[in-house]
């Protein structure tokens, strides 16, 4: 029996054609859930948490598994000088999920910006956390976009394969 929570519940209200995968519940990154789902790493994307050095809306970049958040390009897309990262403790309080479980998808009227990276748009769909661990959903690019009110902007910046090794 699949996992069903409030993001499978929203998604089938919606309408949305979406599939979950269960994986393990421990803390698992982009890669990781990438080898297990057996897809290419850069389908299977992640969501960091950004704060602005300004008060305002807290930021969701939803980046692919092996980049990295380019917090120059956000901070330009979203018209701030300069943005940061929360400590993991910190965007576990601002979200009131558990890092690992993260989810754009999860945060919808939860007062984040979303943004996802313009290389989603290579993928008919991409995987992103479900909103807890142990929970992957894969869905369009534009459906996520949609529902999250999201603009497509480029974000990340690739990491070396030998960073990755």
């Amino acid at each position: 029996m699949p996992v069903i929570n409030n993001v499978t519940r929203f998604l089938d209200s919606k309408k949305i054609k979406y599939t979950a995968f269960e994986t393990p519940i421990e803390k698992l990154g982009a890669l990781e859930t990438a080898r297990i789902l057996n897809l290419p790493p850069d389908q299977v994307f992640k969501s960091i948490v950004i704060v602005r050095v300004k008060p305002g809306k807290p930021i969701l970049a939803v980046i692919p598994g092996p980049s990295e958040v380019d917090l120059k390009a956000v901070a330009a897309v979203v018209g701030e000088k300069k943005v940061n990262l929360p400590t993991e403790r910190q965007a576990e309080s601002l979200t009131g999920l558990l890092a690992g479980g993260i989810s754009p998808l999860a945060l919808i009227n939860r007062g984040f910006q979303v943004l996802i990276d313009i290389s989603a748009r290579n993928f008919e769909r991409i995987n992103v956390s479900g909103g807890q661990r142990g929970l992957n959903i894969a869905l369009s690019p534009k459906n996520l976009a949609d529902l999250t009110k999201a603009r497509f902007a480029a974000i990340a910046t690739d990491v070396s394969k030998d960073e990755l090794a």
